[in-house]
């Protein structure tokens, strides 16, 4: 950069302190030719610095100096951005989105069956279970992925007049190995209500067994925890059992036994 040019004052701009003076003392005011030569005087010198600092002033605005422009980062072709997965992590997501041999398992409850459903509802450990049938369409999805269940039956509900009525039922359930978690999940739905039932557990390849825990909320602010246990005893027959927490103490409510279609 150049610095620019340093300008010398205009002689025509500012005429010479002799010249000033001179027109002045022509004039009929000689009785105040001291005052008026320190005025002047003053003046000239006023106005002779100040245009010579112009410069200098101008000089030093056009000085200042400028922010330096920040420097470019430099990253890696394989880096990933902040927050974001890397390659290593993608390719970790991608296998462990494969189905696996928890998969298989729940793949293998799928097909056409008939069920037998007990409930114990009354209050008197002595008395009968209600007992009602119906029937499931359970379906691998998604590459194995989930088994969804479709199950239409009839069950007896207390009516309006506390009377004992058979009411169709419907129900849905997702049911899945969650890879990430390491958990059994299953979500649940009927038309004997409007929220979704949501649990998880664990297999015991031993017992042939998957247990469930979660929580069911029957009405508003009376919570009770709950324990679903499903057992395989082969490739025709499963047993599902429902528990439920009485008070601080586990009773068992309903049993569902299903049988394939042949």
């Amino acid at each position: 950069d150049r610095a620019p040019l340093r300008q010398e004052p205009n002689p025509q701009r500012f005429p010479p302190f002799e010249s000033l003076t001179r027109e002045i003392f022509t004039q009929d005011n000689r009785a105040m030719k001291i005052p008026v030569i320190s005025f002047l005087r003053t003046l000239s010198f006023s106005l002779t610095a100040a245009f010579l600092a112009l410069p200098a002033i101008a000089q030093n605005n056009l000085d200042v100096p400028k922010p330096a422009p920040s420097a470019a980062v430099v990253t890696s072709p394989s880096a990933a951005p902040a927050g974001q997965p890397s390659a290593a992590d993608m390719q970790k997501m991608m296998e462990m989105s494969k189905p696996g041999e928890n998969q298989k398992l729940l793949a293998s409850l799928a097909g056409n069956w008939t069920y037998t459903v007990k409930m114990w509802m009354n209050p008197d450990p002595k008395a009968p279970p209600l007992e009602t049938k119906g029937s499931a369409i359970r379906k691998s999805v998604m590459d194995g992925r989930y088994l969804i269940g479709d199950y239409n039956g009839k069950i007896k509900m207390p009516g309006p007049d506390g009377k004992m009525k058979e009411s169709m039922f419907k129900g849905m359930g997702i049911d899945a190995y969650d890879n990430i978690k390491r958990k059994f999940v299953s979500s649940w739905i009927d038309n004997m209500g409007t929220g979704i039932m949501q649990v998880e557990g664990d297999y015991d390849p031993a017992a042939k067994t998957i247990t469930y825990t979660g929580e069911m909320e029957m009405m508003p602010g009376m919570k009770s925890k709950v324990r679903q246990v499903v057992k395989i005893a082969d490739k025709d027959h499963n047993i599902f059992e429902w528990y439920e927490d009485h008070g601080g103490q586990e009773a068992k409510t309903m049993e569902i036994s299903y049988s394939r279609k042949k």
